[in-house]
């Protein structure tokens, strides 16, 4: 600016072809409006602004022309597009609709969200991660596998679950106890599943390992295959045996193989990071507040001590007495509106479904009602299996009706449960204990590791309601949540049976293959 003002000055001075050069320059930066040349600084002003004008236009239509990233797609649609399959672990239809820890787990993502999940259920964890490699949904729930092969054909969240490769094979027959036996059974594993490179490693040093891998099965149906003999052995996922083993009680653990393993969800390869940086921060706020580990109690908590006699007396239990009273454990369970299963699985734990069943106590019938609690509840004959039925399905609702209603489900019924045996007494004492201890008094997963400390002097001393067995309603609700489990299988299995057959079934007539 100094040097043109100087420029200018100096042409001014100057003689006539200084004054014409100058003239000239200033031409260059002139221009030419209606007709009418403006001055060159106006006319620098003019095309700074269209310059302006013209570079916001450029970025305006550049943002509005930018593509959508996922997450703002999944957002407009609506709806999340999840991959899942069908199995105790995954996925299924529970007694009070979709269960599973995996659509547990993406529900409540998609509920983070702001949106509707949208399952669609394949066969085979195969097909699982090849749709999700080309992108046909937004992302897999199945309870995947992590592994180095893997991850070049999707994207992995972050981890939840570690599981261990497990061989299996069926009691009554000889156990293999390492690698080498294995060289003498038939075994079949799932053809894509990460079992066959752990296999593969091993047969490095055990030249003679052989096994098949099987396309048209998955793991609960090789499970089902050992059980009934039809093989000799699978490799299979910790996780899916510790559910499995609830309806196929003769399976047994020979050993574990290969080291552990992580489970994560999986996200197609070639999209943005909006989707996976989003479920990034949803699983890392489950861990801050304890959720994950509240799903994975609710899930696997029952199930990791296995009592085989006492799962192999259920099912034939269910076969020999509760067919009887199945109409009565109905026609209660719709009155007070809880599920019969529930109910008749309380009951077995009480009586193992006894009429006449009596305790030291003085605890008789079915339900196992008190005579105090039966006068309460306007029931005169302990031993009439209905009135005992309806007493202790009145009774467990009652209970119910004290938990606090902030308290979810399934937590609540759970509650209840522990107050049915405990009494409501205690199960409270045991909140104020959770509370104090710096745990919450609203999950079951921190009060049943406080309830066992009221047996104890230097705690119950401080509770309102002294001492009590608290190990046993924890015991309790545990043994009921696997009967019930067992229970809603078992009438699956039924509804089954008599749409492929199209007729009648007797309840539960699963043929059981003996010792």
């Amino acid at each position: 600016m100094i040097a043109s003002t100087v420029y200018a000055a100096n042409a001014l001075a100057g003689g006539p072809a200084q004054r014409i050069r100058w003239q000239r320059r200033r031409q260059q930066y002139s221009t030419v409006e209606h007709g009418v040349r403006l001055p060159w600084c106006k006319a620098f002003g003019a095309n700074c602004l269209k310059f302006l004008t013209t570079l916001l236009i450029g970025l305006l239509l550049s943002f509005c022309s930018r593509p959508q990233s996922v997450l703002e797609q999944v957002k407009q649609a609506g709806e999340l597009k999840v991959l899942t399959r069908n199995s105790p672990s995954t996925y299924y239809e529970g007694a009070n609709g979709p269960a599973g820890f995996e659509y547990d787990l993406a529900r409540r993502f998609a509920d983070s969200l702001g949106v509707q999940l949208k399952l669609q259920l394949l066969s085979r964890e195969r097909a699982i991660l090849s749709a999700i490699s080309r992108g046909n949904a937004d992302m897999a729930a199945a309870g995947i596998s992590v592994t180095p092969e893997r991850k070049s054909h999707v994207r992995f969240g972050p981890t939840y679950q570690q599981v261990r490769e497990q061989v299996i094979y069926r009691t009554g027959t000889p156990r293999p106890r390492s690698i080498q036996n294995l060289v003498e059974l038939d075994l079949e594993i799932q053809r894509g599943s990460p079992h066959a490179a752990t296999l593969a490693s091993l047969k490095r040093e055990y030249p003679q390992l052989v096994w098949r891998e099987n396309a048209e099965v998955d793991t609960q149906e090789l499970l089902e295959l050992v059980w009934q003999q039809l093989l000799d052995g699978t490799v299979a996922d910790s996780n899916e045996v510790a559910l499995s083993r609830r309806f196929f009680p003769e399976l047994r653990v020979a050993f574990d193989i290969g080291d552990k393993r992580e489970l994560a969800w999986a996200f197609p390869p070639d999209t943005d990071d909006s989707l996976y940086l989003e479920a990034v921060r949803f699983f890392s706020k489950l861990r801050k507040t304890g959720e994950l580990d509240q799903l994975l109690e609710r899930h696997y908590g029952h199930v990791q001590r296995f009592d085989y006699v006492g799962t192999r007396k259920l099912m034939l239990h269910a076969q020999q007495r509760l067919p009887e009273f199945r109409e009565l454990f109905e026609k209660a369970a719709k009155r007070y509106g809880i599920d019969w299963r529930l109910l008749a699985a309380v009951s077995y734990q009480e009586s193992h479904w006894r009429p006449k069943a009596r305790s030291p106590t003085g605890v008789r019938g079915l339900m196992m009602l008190t005579q105090e609690t039966a006068r309460q509840l306007g029931v005169t004959n302990r031993l009439d299996p209905e009135a005992s039925i309806d007493g202790g399905a009145q009774y467990l609702v009652r209970v119910k009706g004290k938990v606090p209603e902030r308290i979810p489900e399934p937590d609540k019924t759970w509650f209840a449960l522990a107050a049915y045996n405990v009494g409501f007494g205690h199960l409270e004492d045991a909140r104020v204990l959770t509370q104090r201890g710096g745990g919450d008094a609203d999950r079951w997963i921190d009060i049943k590791k406080y309830l066992p400390l009221l047996s104890r002097k230097k705690w119950y001393k401080k509770t309102r309601h002294g001492f009590a067995r608290g190990s046993e309603p924890v015991r309790y609700v545990e043994s009921i949540r696997r009967y019930f489990d067992m229970l809603v299988w078992l009438d699956q299995q039924e509804q089954d049976n008599a749409e492929l057959a199209d007729v009648p079934s007797g309840p539960w007539s699963l043929e059981l293959p003996f010792l």
